[in-house]
């Protein structure tokens, strides 16, 4: 079989802050919806997981950080005890198999259903624009409901819902947590001027916008640490309700990454286009200018195959690349990729719900 490695320093060591990484390969976000209604993941899970810690670094999928950052059934949480020590079994078998993971905390904001919400709450948002479309609970598919807009002084019990999920992750034995800021969430719909028609500290001017970004993961690296916090950011994708993009990203992003740098973060992890879809931007906008204002370690993302990610790695475009649906039918995605063997893809029906089926039954190959 082939040796890419002499081709790339992909499958190298890397040092992503803290983070001691055996290649460049990092495995996205991929949310799987296969926990119960309590959000505490299981020895499925765990499975799961370590069957893919031959990866640099594992990221969890999307994990909830109070129930009212809910958007969707069957997800993971990270705010009860229950769910911490669900975690554990899969921190302990990620590293018994020898490898590195970190959660991504998550609140969607306004892309939840009151079906989902404690008490049958509306929703919370930076402003009362109601999403599009549809959220998934395990009683079926239902419309997405208006938000109602958070008062000021509800933000800091936000900020405090991110502070008190990084505890939680560290109690459960991760090498780190990232921040989504990414994917018309909560975070990023206080980002973009489409979803944000605030008029006090937190809309408005680009500064004010970019503030609650900025106040979580502040606060979620004086848990860590800077150098095991990391966050994903995604300037153009219109996911989650048709979102559209900020009128104007690059002024947006061109400040909100370098006020990042200030906090010395282990990672960036950008999605280059629209999540999942495609990787065109719009005319105008620069990713590669953007993330080359980073001063760390730059994890670029979004429909990259191996002959992609060898070029812009050689073009010193990312430091490392994240795969996400190849990881599905690929546990050892990093082998294969190694030595040239053919990717199994795995059927969309395969992607949520259910239990190990199309979850932990894809089989490793021999090379």
């Amino acid at each position: 079989m082939a040796d890419n490695s002499t081709r790339t320093d992909l499958f190298n060591p890397l040092r992503i802050g803290a983070i001691e990484a055996a290649n460049r390969i990092v495995m996205a976000p991929l949310t799987r919806s296969r926990v119960g209604e309590d959000g505490v993941p299981g020895e499925l899970q765990a499975e799961y997981y370590a069957q893919r810690a031959s990866a640099g670094l594992l990221i969890t999928e999307a994990t909830n950080i109070s129930a009212q950052g809910r958007g969707y059934g069957a997800t993971p949480g990270i705010w009860t005890d229950a769910q911490v020590a669900g975690w554990r079994l899969v921190t302990d078998a990620v590293h018994a198999a020898g490898g590195k993971i970190v959660i991504q905390l998550w609140h969607v904001g306004r892309y939840s259903s009151t079906a989902l919400q404690p008490d049958g709450a509306a929703p919370v948002a930076p402003s009362a624009i109601p999403a599009e479309g549809n959220t998934y609970t395990t009683a079926g598919f239902v419309p997405v409901s208006a938000p109602r807009a958070l008062q000021t002084d509800e933000i800091p019990g936000i900020i405090e819902q991110y502070r008190s999920a990084a505890r939680n992750a560290q109690r459960a034995g991760f090498d780190g947590v990232e921040v989504h800021s990414a994917n018309s969430y909560l975070l990023d719909q206080f980002l973009r001027d489409s979803t944000n028609q605030r008029t006090d500290r937190y809309g408005g001017s680009i500064e004010n916008r970019a503030r609650l970004t900025l106040e979580v993961t502040q606060a979620v690296t004086e848990i860590w640490g800077s150098d095991r916090v990391g966050i994903r950011l995604s300037p153009v994708t219109p996911d989650a309700g048709n979102t559209p993009p900020d009128s104007n990203v690059m002024a947006l992003y061109g400040y909100l990454i370098p006020q990042l740098n200030r906090l010395n973060l282990a990672y960036l992890h950008v999605v280059e286009g629209a999540t999942a879809t495609s990787r065109a931007v719009p005319a105008g906008v620069d990713l590669d200018a953007l993330s080359g204002l980073f001063d760390g370690c730059f994890i670029g993302n979004n429909n990259y195959d191996l002959e992609m990610a060898i070029e812009r790695r050689a073009a010193g475009k990312i430091d490392a690349v994240a795969f996400g649906r190849p990881f599905i039918g690929n546990p050892d995605l990093v082998a294969r990729l190694r030595h040239g063997a053919a990717l199994t893809v795995a059927p969309h029906e395969s992607f949520y719900g259910g239990g190990a089926r199309g979850y932990t039954d894809w089989k490793n190959g021999t090379y």
